[in-house]
């Protein structure tokens, strides 16, 4: 099973790397996190367990290239099946995105939008993430998540194949700046995500150098505007801020579950940004 960065209540389930692990792993986090990346955060078997938590700190960093690949693959699957109508083949690709990601982000938006929308004090705000079950708020906001991203889908018909990967990328550049800025607060009795949740300042610039680079490529392509662009880095620092605000004054930092909703979050307004008539 793999461990995600939204969804405290999954878990982590491999052991943490020790000395079994050999010494040249240890050396080179960085390399190893974005084997980690794909590991953790998609049902893709590329194994390599046990990580250690430095390993995981960097595998936070490389998921904007996850979201980058996946997007990629998913931009061409869109691509091929337009015969069926833009709306029809841009909702079977939501659908596959989330057996790619075994719907790692969308439990987290569900679980977030039911703890803090039902949720009156920070010990209730925990005990409903702890709750696998989904109630009326995390329902609805999961409903208005995939049916918005298929619209917005939709709406850029061929230009899934570009801007898929552009803004699945994008969106996962957020959770990790929460990461540095914030502290991680779920009670240690529930924590699962720690190792994950461990990034800082050098893996919060690793992550926006993979969107700068994947927003520069699209540029010199000419599949977007350096303005739009810009638009785009403009709505993921924005989504980030707010949510970031509200997660710290509701309980104080950041949970696995807000990471998760914060990318939804921001998927569905770069979506949003790409898809705005010229």
């Amino acid at each position: 099973m793999t461990a995600p960065l939204a969804g405290d209540d999954l878990g982590v389930t491999q052991p943490s790397a020790d000395a079994r692990c050999p010494r040249t792993h240890r050396r080179l986090p960085i390399f190893r996190g974005m084997r980690a990346a794909f590991a953790f955060f998609t049902r893709i078997p590329v194994g390599g367990f046990p990580y250690d938590d430095r390993e995981l700190a960097w595998a936070a960093a490389h998921a904007p290239l996850v979201g980058g690949v996946l997007g990629a693959a998913l931009g061409a699957l869109d691509t091929s099946l337009l015969p069926l109508g833009a709306f029809a083949a841009a909702a079977l690709v939501v659908g596959v995105s989330m057996l790619l990601t075994g719907a790692l982000h969308e439990d987290g938006l569900a679980d977030t939008s039911d703890a803090l929308g039902g949720g009156h004090d920070e010990d209730k705000v925990f005990a409903i993430l702890k709750d696998s079950r989904i109630g009326v708020f995390g329902a609805a906001a999961v409903a208005v998540s995939i049916l918005a991203r298929a619209a917005l889908l939709g709406q850029l018909a061929q230009g899934c194949l570009w801007a898929l990967p552009l803004a699945w990328c994008a969106a996962r550049v957020g959770p990790v700046w929460l990461m540095a800025l914030l502290p991680y607060v779920t009670p240690a009795r529930d924590a699962k995500s720690g190792g994950i949740v461990g990034a800082g300042w050098r893996q919060a610039l690793v992550a926006a150098a993979w969107f700068l680079g994947g927003a520069v490529c699209a540029i010199g392509q000419g599949w977007i505007t350096a303005p739009r662009a810009g638009f785009v880095a403009m709505a993921v620092a924005v989504t980030t801020a707010l949510t970031g605000w509200r997660y710290y004054r509701r309980v104080g930092g950041i949970t696995g579950d807000f990471l998760g909703a914060t990318e939804q979050l921001s998927e569905m307004s770069v979506l949003a940004v790409l898809a705005w008539p010229s």
